[in-house]
């Protein structure tokens, strides 16, 4: 067992990045080769292959709220990093966190560690909370302050409650659109609705008083993010393919896959898809967000049943349940890793169950 009262903060830090570097292998190890998937892209994304691209003009952004989200960010930004993205990494982070060096507040520390080994540009906001008696959601208004990232010509806001499995820098050569997001493909078609889980938006102060007018003037009990945007921008949105660009771990609990296949001819393959698959966001109510611990009974109960296994005769075709377990697990697994640096995190929130 590692003693954390004799490991120094920088050794810390260089078992965090080791481990990381570490889970980061091992996952991507169990993917596929992707070399070839811009030469199958559409022709505006393979301007990737030989081109000078300024890559200074665009950023990935991320907000964090509160303690929960900021460690989620870094978890991105890990992700980022180890994958070799090349656009700016920026932090829209509370200005209620304190960032000064000599701060041994564990959102300090977290913020220095994104800013020093990942690249991170900090920029504190003011947190939009709206309604919501203080639920998570009532804050996710703040995902739209990337509106006024006006510095850059092109900001992609990933949700940070997900795995980020591959790079995403290809869309940033997306044909210009003031915003392009995937469908809300688990919703019912005739809603035709976007999902803000992933925006890709060309930054400018109009559409960002547009957007600070229309969160002003919302419902706060039924209008958020996603409402908002589909409001503004759902008949003109530039529509990224929500594959590979966004699976909800909730897919894998379904009977019926042809919304996230596109047809119904495919054969369903749970391996397959999550090779291919660039970011899974996590999404299986009643089951809580990985980070927080769940109740075993719910877990079980939600969890995707076993498959009937024509070999065996029995119902015991049980790969589709590991695999949703281990997206759960793989993302619990590197919050601990971030516990090794910052042990005063509460463990209980960083753990699965028993």
């Amino acid at each position: 067992m590692l003693s954390m009262v004799t490991l120094s903060p920088r050794l810390l830090r260089v078992i965090f990045v080791l481990l990381s570097f570490f889970l980061g292998y091992v996952t991507l190890s169990q993917l596929p080769d992707t070399s070839n998937f811009l030469s199958h892209a559409s022709p505006a994304l393979n301007v990737l292959h030989g081109a000078q691209v300024d890559w200074s003009r665009f950023a990935y952004t991320q907000y964090a709220t509160d303690r929960s989200y900021l460690c989620n960010s870094l978890m991105i930004f890990e992700a980022l990093h180890r994958l070799g993205s090349k656009p700016d990494r920026v932090l829209l982070y509370s200005s209620e966190f304190n960032l000064s060096e000599d701060d041994d507040s564990k959102e300090s520390h977290m913020l220095r560690f994104a800013r020093d080994n990942y690249g991170v540009k900090l920029k504190p906001i003011q947190v939009q909370l709206r309604g919501g008696d203080g639920a998570p959601w009532a804050k996710s208004y703040t995902k739209l302050l990337a509106f006024n990232q006006t510095e850059y010509d092109r900001v992609l806001n990933l949700d940070s409650d997900a795995t980020l499995f591959q790079s995403m820098d290809e869309l940033f050569l997306m044909p210009s659109s003031p915003i392009a997001m995937p469908r809300a493909y688990w919703k019912d078609a005739s809603e035709d609705l976007f999902t803000s889980a992933l925006i890709l938006t060309e930054p400018s102060a109009v559409d960002f008083n547009q957007m600070m007018e229309a969160i002003f003037e919302a419902n706060y009990s039924t209008t958020f993010d996603m409402e908002i945007l589909n409001n503004l921008y759902g008949p003109t949105a530039l529509t990224i393919p929500h594959r590979p660009y966004i699976l909800l771990s909730g897919e894998l609990r379904s009977d019926n896959h042809a919304a996230y296949l596109g047809n119904t001819q495919e054969t369903w393959s749970t391996d397959a898809i999550l090779q291919e698959a660039k970011y899974v966001h996590f999404s299986d109510w009643p089951v809580p967000k990985p980070w927080f611990e769940g109740r075993k009974d719910v877990i079980e109960e939600a969890q995707p049943r076993c498959a009937f296994d024509l070999l065996t005769g029995r119902q015991d075709d049980c790969r589709t349940q590991k695999l949703w377990l281990g997206l759960y697990d793989n993302f619990r697994l590197r919050r601990k890793v971030l516990n090794v640096v910052y042990p005063s995190l509460p463990v209980k929130l960083l753990t699965s169950y028993d």
